[in-house]
C-alpha cells in the first residue's frame, strides 16, 4: 500500500522525521532536504535490511516522486513504514 504526503505536510514535521534520498550522491550533493540521509536507490533495494529498521517510519523522496513511489510500494510489502514524498525534490523547493 502507498502511504503518500504532500510538501506542505511534510516541511510542518521536517526536523522530527527520517528523510531519504534515494536519488544518486551527485544529485544529493547538489542540493537536498534538510536533514535527508543519502541512501541511493540501487543501494537501498539491495541491502534495506541493512538501512532500514521496520520499527521506524521512513520518508522517501526522489527527483519528481515516481521512483520513491514505486520503492514505497516494495518496501511496504516487504513490511517497512514508508512514506512517499509526492513530487519529490521538485516539489520540494518551488
Amino acid at each position: 500500500m502507498l502511504i503518500n504526503i504532500n510538501v506542505s505536510e511534510l516541511k510542518k514535521i521536517i526536523g522530527s522525521i527520517n528523510i531519504i534520498d534515494i536519488r544518486i550522491k551527485d544529485e544529493y550533493d547538489s542540493g537536498h532536504i534538510k536533514t535527508s540521509i543519502n541512501i541511493p536507490n540501487s543501494q537501498l533495494l539491495c541491502d534495506y535490511k541493512q538501512h532500514l529498521e521496520k520499527t521506524k517510519k521512513y520518508y522517501i523522496y526522489c527527483q519528481y516522486g515516481k521512483t520513491s513511489a514505486k520503492t514505497c510500494i516494495l518496501l511496504s510489502k516487504l513490511g517497512y513504514d514508508v512514506v512517499n514524498i509526492v513530487g519529490g525534490f521538485d516539489e520540494f523547493f518551488k
